[in-house]
């Protein structure tokens, strides 16, 4: 049984600061980004339509994996919430899901997507479609 994460593509965006980052992709801040996907996963593409909603999975690699506990939003005057009721960066396993739409296919195997609200250089490990008007 293979137990390994494969990192399928790197995100880039305008995105570089981990405290001014937007939360959610439906917050102010949340850029047009670019997925530079593992040439490996092209065929992974096929029937893949521009206007779709995709869901990525990603490895949020700058959260604090020891951290149980946030603030909402960061927003130091709400109470802390156990992170499994929230969606910090920083929590044991830092797996993000984001939902974005699929705006353009650019070679050499580059998905452009929005909005999305994670850090330039973020590894995508995941991504599943829904179709167009889903």
């Amino acid at each position: 049984m293979d137990t390994n994460l494969v990192i399928i593509g790197i995100i880039h965006s305008d995105i570089t600061d981990l405290a001014t980052a937007p939360k959610m992709e439906n917050e102010p801040g949340a850029v047009r980004a670019r997925i530079e996907l593992d040439p490996a996963y092209k065929i992974g593409l096929d029937a893949m339509e521009i206007g779709a909603q995709l869901e990525l999975f990603t490895w949020l690699h700058k959260g604090d994996r020891t951290t149980l506990k946030v603030h909402p939003r960061g927003d130091l005057t709400q109470p802390q919430r156990g992170v499994f009721s929230t969606r910090s960066p920083s929590r044991p396993n830092p797996i993000g899901l984001h939902r974005v739409t699929l705006v353009a296919i650019e070679e050499p195997l580059t998905l452009v997507v929005e909005p999305l609200e994670v850090l330039d250089g973020t590894p995508v490990i995941d991504i599943k479609t829904k179709p167009k008007g889903y």
